[in-house]
């Protein structure tokens, strides 16, 4: 009878643990232009366990005019569905000044390096003084 009592406190603990799980996994903070270095580590972090992170390394797929392969055509309506994910994320974490200023950007890839090439600089700069 004790085993029994004890299954369903279980039960009522595991769906918090899981509610604290999600809490942990939110999007960060919105970024305003003020620590980079902390936003972008907070980004990656969501972008990781929304498993969306290779949309930095992987090159668009291509598929050459008149091609008729099925799998190449899935895998780039695949690629261009994440890219889009990923990069309408970071836009969404963006302060509503900074989105209008890089909502612009045609690939993930593309905006999450325009960010960096002008915050991270930045960041290094106020460090250096």
């Amino acid at each position: 009878m004790a085993t029994e009592s004890a299954n369903p406190v279980t039960m009522v603990v595991q769906p918090h643990v899981a509610q604290s799980i999600a809490v942990q996994g939110e999007r960060p903070e919105k970024f305003s232009g003020n620590d980079f270095k902390r936003w972008h580590q907070k980004m990656m972090f969501y972008l990781t366990m929304l498993n969306l992170p290779t949309f930095l390394s992987e090159e668009v797929p291509v598929v050459s005019e008149g091609e008729t392969d099925t799998q190449k055509t899935v895998a780039m309506d695949a690629w261009g569905h994440g890219d889009f994910l990923f990069r309408n994320y970071i836009l969404n974490g963006l302060s509503d000044t900074l989105y209008n200023v890089y909502s612009s950007a045609t690939t993930a890839r593309a905006l999450w390096e325009s960010l960096e090439e002008k915050y991270k600089t930045e960041d290094a700069g106020l460090k250096s003084l």
